[in-house]
């Protein structure tokens, strides 16, 4: 009887893993053109970005002396809107209301351009909330003639709702998407 040496275990299961790893197809690359268009979308939305925030600290975060004896702050959903409402003049209800959701349209646009692991209704919703909380607690606590309102959060995250669901998704998955696998050879 000859002697033969008999595979270990571990033998076959390296053997085995290599196999797999074989199988798996290569994970195509991206073309240059591809890296550049990607780039330059992302430089785009990331100056776009800059130039809302600036935008955004103007309209908000600018001290309004004559505001003083009108302004409050509002802890009640839905109290600013129906004051807005009740104004004789619809033209002040619509440019407070839709002010407010203009605002939170590029917010929904451009952030998941810029963080792609931020695409998601409910990343997106919940990072716009902060970020208004934040910027109307710096308003309620530090700018004259401001106040913190619960109904500009409600709206400027509507509007980055609105923003995302529009084109900030589409968008994004158009400069992340991953390239498409070359078939097995």
């Amino acid at each position: 009887m000859a002697w033969a040496p008999s595979r270990s275990r571990a033998g076959s299961d390296a053997g085995t893993a290599k196999d797999e790893r074989a199988a798996e197809p290569a994970r195509p690359r991206r073309g240059p053109l591809s890296l550049v268009v990607r780039f330059v979308a992302m430089l785009f939305a990331f100056v776009f970005m800059v130039a809302f925030a600036v935008v955004l600290a103007r309209l908000t975060l600018e001290p309004s002396p004559a505001s003083v004896d009108l302004t409050h702050t509002n802890l009640h959903p839905g109290a600013s809107l129906k004051a807005y409402l009740d104004q004789p003049e619809m033209r002040d209800a619509v440019k407070q209301i839709g002010g407010n959701i203009l605002l939170g349209i590029p917010f929904g646009i451009l952030v998941p351009i810029i963080a792609p692991k931020t695409r998601g209704l409910l990343r997106i919703l919940l990072l716009t909330a902060v970020v208004t909380l934040l910027v109307e607690f710096a308003q309620g606590a530090l700018v004259e003639g401001r106040a913190f309102d619960v109904d500009d959060v409600i709206l400027n995250t509507s509007g980055a709702l609105i923003g995302y669901l529009l084109l900030g998704r589409r968008l994004s998955r158009a400069v992340h998407k991953k390239p498409a696998a070359k078939p097995a050879k």
